[in-house]
């Protein structure tokens, strides 16, 4: 797969920040997926184990979710673990695993933050930039803003905002289970992203590209 290569990743936390901040204005996250056209989504990962950061990019059919290509990479994990810098330290995994992709995915799920992000630029909004695809972020946890607890039923979910600002949705992927946190990332908008997430989920909490990218990095959370 090909992509735009924007900058260097061999940078200082300080430079870090200010990268994002030049970047963070490029983010487009308010286009709606054509989920009609999606025919390919991919499901993205990094796990590190002794300083090695291994990366998975599962592609699967949709809606069928099906596999149909996964694309491993190790590299030594590059920069520290600082919250709200992780794609410097998952990136440069991430491009090599993306650069080696026979099969180019319409949609990419990252296991992340798209603009659930102090500076709205999380990993998949990032990373989104580089791809010029559409790429929506979903966290297991939470990372930062103000919400109210979402009704238990399946499919159901509340905005999530940060001085005022809607930037995500906690969602429910399944009844009576603890939420994610999902968000766009480049080229998305929120409603898409949600409607994506509950299309991809059966019957585990993570939607099947998340799962499956965690089983081929090595990282199995439900």
């Amino acid at each position: 797969m090909d992509f735009q290569r924007l900058h260097d990743w061999d940078v200082t936390p300080a430079e870090a920040v200010a990268l994002q901040q030049r970047l963070a204005g490029q983010v487009v996250s308010n286009q709606p997926i054509a989920l009609d056209a999606v025919r390919r989504v991919a499901g993205v990962d990094v796990s590190v184990r002794e300083n090695v950061s291994q990366a998975a990019v599962v592609v699967l059919t949709y809606p069928a979710l099906e596999v149909v290509e996964t694309v491993l990479a190790q590299q030594p994990t590059p920069f520290p673990y600082i919250p709200g810098l992780l794609s410097f330290r998952e990136a440069p995994v991430l491009l090599e695993a993306f650069e080696r992709l026979q099969n180019v995915p319409d949609v990419f799920v990252f296991d992340g933050m798209g603009i659930i992000h102090p500076r709205r630029i999380g990993i998949a909004a990032h990373l989104g930039l580089w791809l010029q695809k559409p790429t929506i972020g979903c966290g297991k946890t939470y990372f930062l803003g103000e919400y109210d607890e979402p009704p238990p039923e399946r499919g159901a979910w509340s905005e999530l905002r940060d001085w005022g600002e809607v930037i995500g949705a906690v969602l429910r992927t399944r009844t009576n289970v603890k939420p994610v946190y999902i968000s766009a990332g480049h080229l998305a908008d929120l409603p898409t992203a949600i409607a994506l997430t509950m299309a991809c989920t059966s019957r585990y909490r993570l939607p099947v590209p998340i799962r499956a990218a965690h089983l081929a990095a090595g990282t199995v959370s439900d």
